[in-house]
């Protein structure tokens, strides 16, 4: 349904050269300067401490399942955060806002959607190395083998751009009207969305289906998995047993709810519940507090992880004093 005093165009004729204009944080002018400090530092911590996890567990010789998956979750973070954060500093610089191509803002969807699908999946799969490490731990070498954590990985990465593809190609085949400005820091589906003419539920329904594929489905399988191992928890008579093996799932189990947490407040509501300020301010904390808090978790929590971050300290004090 057309809607009235809107520039409506044909997306397939002019879509290689229409124009978006993401208005980022425009309403914000007095503080763009203190915002751009704050988001730049936070920027930087979270590549160095993604690429410090990544290039630690790279250069171990001996990967368990779990380090192996962990390396995929910082290799997706250093790719989630170049993909929105840089346009989003970018927007706070130029006043006005920023122009982004039909292109671009289709490319740059479809990278964010994916490599957040990537994440739920990858998260599941380290569910299901948690489950198997705790309820079949003698089989646990046989099961978890490097093939099928190759085989677990490539699925997740190749489910999730497919997944997205679809998703994207979906939103930009929409009749776009109003006004070509996204009132956004990047190309976010919701913030497409509302510049859809149509006043039915119909444009929802891609996002309603990329939802369910890549959110309620991975959580589902998380939620058995833990299911399962606190079933196996409960036959652990030793206190101290018990609350070994469930330490072993506390950096996962932080991780999973700080993505789904803001995940499903953006994704799974309806478009008349649509904010822009909200949604903005929930984006932020999902594009960047929230990567940066992965690594902190991970080398907190994890032995595994602070061992090899150790060594790798070490072999770096070593080199510069020979």
């Amino acid at each position: 349904m057309p809607c009235e005093g809107c520039m409506e165009r044909d997306n397939m004729s002019t879509g290689a050269t229409m124009d978006f204009l993401l208005l980022g944080f425009s309403e914000l002018l007095r503080l763009r300067i203190l915002l751009f400090l704050i988001f730049l530092v936070v920027h930087l911590v979270t590549l160095a401490g993604n690429m410090m996890i990544f290039m630690a567990v790279v250069m171990e010789p001996s990967r368990p399942p779990m380090l192996f998956f962990l390396c995929q979750l910082s290799a997706i973070e250093l790719c989630y955060t170049l993909v929105v954060v840089p346009k989003a500093l970018l927007s706070l610089v130029v006043v006005e806002g920023s122009t982004i191509s039909f292109l671009g803002c289709a490319a740059q969807m479809h990278l964010f959607v994916a490599l957040g699908g990537a994440e739920c999946f990858l998260l599941a799969a380290m569910s299901y190395d948690r489950y198997v490490a705790i309820c079949q731990p003698l089989r646990y070498a046989a099961v978890m083998s490097e093939g099928l954590c190759l085989r677990l990985a490539l699925a997740c990465g190749l489910g999730a751009f497919a997944v997205a593809l679809g998703l994207t190609a979906a939103v930009f085949s929409l009749p776009l009207c109003r006004s070509r400005r996204i009132n956004h820091f990047f190309c976010d589906v919701p913030a497409v969305l509302h510049l859809a003419c149509m006043q039915s539920y119909t444009p929802e329904l891609p996002l309603l289906a990329a939802s369910v594929l890549l959110l309620l489905l991975p959580f589902l399988l998380i939620l058995a998995s833990y299911v399962c191992i606190a079933v196996a928890l409960l036959h652990i008579t030793s206190s101290v047993g018990r609350g070994k093996a469930f330490s072993t799932c506390l950096s996962h189990l932080a991780v999973t709810l700080l993505h789904y947490g803001c995940a499903t407040f953006i994704y799974i509501r309806p478009k008349s519940s649509y904010s822009p300020a909200r949604d903005k301010v929930v984006s932020l904390v999902y594009t960047n507090i929230t990567p940066l808090m992965y690594p902190l978790i991970y080398s907190l929590r994890n032995k595994e992880v602070r061992g090899i971050l150790r060594k790798m300290l070490r072999r770096k004090k070593i080199a510069q004093v020979n």
